[in-house]
Formats: C-alpha cells, sequence, structure tokens
C-alpha cells in the first residue's frame, strides 16, 4: 500500500521558461527602450525642439541665402569684423572679410521686432503676386 501512495503523487513539473530565455527577453526589451529614447533625442535634436546651447552674443548671424538645395551664404557679425560665409552640408568656407558694423547701425538691427500681423503679411506674401 504504501508503494500505491507514492506512485499516485503528481511529479513536479519543469518550468515552462527557462532563466536564459527570459534574460534574453529582458535585455532585448531594455536595449530597445535605450534605442527609442536615443533615437527621439537624435529626432528633437534634429528638427530643432532641442534648445540650442549658445551662451553668448559673440556671434551673430545678420543675413543668409540659399544658394543652392544644401548650400548658403551666411554673413556673421562677430566683435571686430563681419564675416561672409559659405556653408554646405560638410564644411564651412571662409569667403570675405567685410569692417564690422557701426554702432548707430547695431543699434538700428537690434531695434524692436515686427509685430505679428506684419511677420505674418511677410510669410505670406508670394514672389510675383499683387497684395
Amino acid at each position: 500500500m504504501l508503494k500505491h501512495t507514492q506512485a499516485e503523487q503528481p511529479v513536479p513539473s519543469q518550468p515552462v521558461v527557462s532563466t536564459g530565455s527570459v534574460i534574453g527577453q529582458v535585455s532585448s526589451v531594455l536595449a530597445v527602450i535605450v534605442l527609442l529614447i536615443l533615437g527621439c533625442g537624435w529626432l528633437a535634436k534634429r528638427l530643432g525642439f532641442a534648445p540650442k546651447t549658445v551662451t553668448g552674443q559673440a556671434l551673430k548671424v545678420s543675413a543668409t541665402v540659399q544658394v543652392g538645395q544644401r548650400e548658403r551664404v551666411v554673413i556673421v557679425d562677430t566683435a571686430d569684423a563681419r564675416l561672409v560665409l559659405g556653408v554646405t552640408a560638410q564644411q564651412i568656407t571662409h569667403l570675405h572679410s567685410l569692417p564690422p558694423l557701426p554702432p548707430e547701425e547695431r543699434a538700428n538691427h537690434s531695434a524692436a521686432p515686427q509685430d505679428f500681423r506684419q511677420l505674418f503679411q511677410n510669410l505670406v506674401k508670394r514672389p510675383g503676386k499683387p497684395q
């Protein structure tokens, strides 16, 4: 009778999921989350949502002209000169140096900004279209 009671007891079953597969799943999900965070940060920086890290007013872009699809000419004001720079996706080339702006012209450039109505009209205005 003793042998009969031992045969009726259920044998404990093996775990369905092994420890190695759980660690693999957790680490892969963690890697995906880290990559997602890095991707969102890159996208925010690329689209301009991230704040720019300019601390001082040592450089100021006073004018820019689009020359090609990814090329532009930029005038940068510094403390002692104005630089005309050619900017591409790969490099920045010094094209010309101009004398610095006189103080009275600097005051005119930093005058009060246009109101919203004027800015909106400038944005909506299309070349060749009468107002």
